[in-house]
């Protein structure tokens, strides 16, 4: 009895060291997991941190990228350019406003200002390119832009190169070099053998890269400074203007009050229950009557009211109304000069000044019928017979 109490006691001891052992396992596996899991959540924080710090640097020189954008020059600045261009292959003068380089370069001056040009950068006062190279500088940069041939007067077209009847040009222009319209297109006359004429349709400056040097010389704020750079710019004239604030009449569609009703109570009647459309439809008849009486009254109405126009004057001038660009283009070049001055109405008046007394008048520098007698008197002949003769 004694021994089978050992060998029990043995056994639970045993069995209670398994479980023991079993629950260590257990305990440090769990550890392990634990320990495991702390491991890749410590990992996923840093990476999240690493990939926080990248996000918050690129914001930064984005911010900066921007900032750097914002001081320099953009799309809509109004801008005081001076520029020399020429070609790169033979460097020919295409354009310039340097006074010392067209002289140098034997450019007829007569009539020209050579002058930094106003331009709107984006608004296709210079070629692309150049704009491009602008955007982002400040006053005082110096920079260089090449132009392409395609960008520039295109590339040069053999098919361009025909071979017409001299008759065609005009005698005092037939020879090389000369200008020359024939049948609506400007060309050049390249050679001139017996009857015929070879004549180049070409742009003289056509497969010609172009390369601008060019410095920013300032941003120009003044408005009258703005519209006079513009005329310059489109029109090659500095005619007198200036800006003013006009009151003046207009006539305005009156809103109908009406209409604002009806459309209200269609709203709310969509929005009713299903019994309120019995209703609807019995009233159908009156609302039909209604209808028609107030197409009777379906003209507009308006009213007099009085608004403000900000105005740009330009005093008409005889360089003005002769320039050619003027003539044809004068409705695009003024609705222009309205966007990017930011006006309403441009008014191009004649000045009509009066006379020193004894100018010439329309009889002829005799001054009226005071001067007429005298000087029919002069000529021996009787005014009063004169004028029974005429009658």
């Amino acid at each position: 009895m004694s021994n089978e109490s050992e060998e029990d006691v043995e056994e639970e001891q045993s069995q209670a060291d398994e479980e023991l052992e079993s629950l260590e396992e257990s305990t440090d596996e769990e550890t392990d997991d634990v320990t495991d899991a702390d491991t890749e959540e410590a990992a996923d924080d840093e990476t999240e941190a690493d990939a926080t710090e990248d996000t918050s640097e690129a914001d930064e020189a984005e911010d900066a990228d921007e900032d750097a954008d914002e001081t320099g020059l953009d799309d809509g600045d109004f801008i005081l350019l001076d520029y020399t261009a020429y070609t790169i292959e033979d460097e020919r003068l295409v354009d310039t406003t340097d006074e010392d380089t067209a002289v140098e370069e034997g450019i007829d001056q007569e009539g020209r200002e050579f002058e930094p040009r106003t331009i709107v950068i984006g608004k296709g006062h210079i070629f692309p390119s150049v704009e491009d190279d602008l955007r982002g500088r400040e006053v005082g940069d110096t920079g260089t832009a090449t132009v392409s041939c395609e960008e520039a007067f295109g590339e040069f077209d053999d098919e361009k190169v025909r071979t017409v009847s001299k008759d065609k040009i005009p005698e005092d222009d037939r020879y090389p070099g000369a200008q020359v319209s024939i049948d609506g297109e400007e060309g050049f006359v390249e050679t001139i053998i017996g009857g015929r004429a070879r004549v180049d349709f070409n742009h003289p400056l056509a497969g010609d890269d172009i390369e601008y040097e060019y410095e920013i010389v300032d941003v120009v704020e003044d408005r009258d400074e703005k519209a006079a750079g513009l005329l310059e710019l489109f029109l090659g004239v500095q005619p007198e203007m200036w800006f003013q604030t006009d009151t003046v009449e207009e006539e305005q569609l009156v809103e109908d009050d009406d209409e604002e009703e009806t459309d209200d109570e269609s709203e709310a009647a969509d929005g009713g229950d299903e019994e309120e459309t019995d209703t609807e439809e019995a009233d159908e008849g009156d609302e039909a009557e209604e209808t028609e009486d107030e197409e009777e009254d379906d003209e507009p109405e308006y009213e007099t009211v009085e608004v403000e126009k900000e105005t740009l004057y330009i005093e008409s001038t005889p360089e003005l109304t002769m320039n050619q660009q003027w003539m044809f283009q004068k409705q695009q070049i003024g609705e222009d000069m309205i966007e990017l001055l930011d006006i309403d109405r441009i008014i191009v008046q004649d000045v009509i000044e009066a006379q020193p007394v004894g100018m010439p008048g329309m009889m002829g520098g005799m001054g009226g019928m005071g001067g007429l007698e005298e000087a029919l008197g002069d000529l021996d002949i009787d005014a009063d017979e004169l004028a029974d003769e005429l009658e």
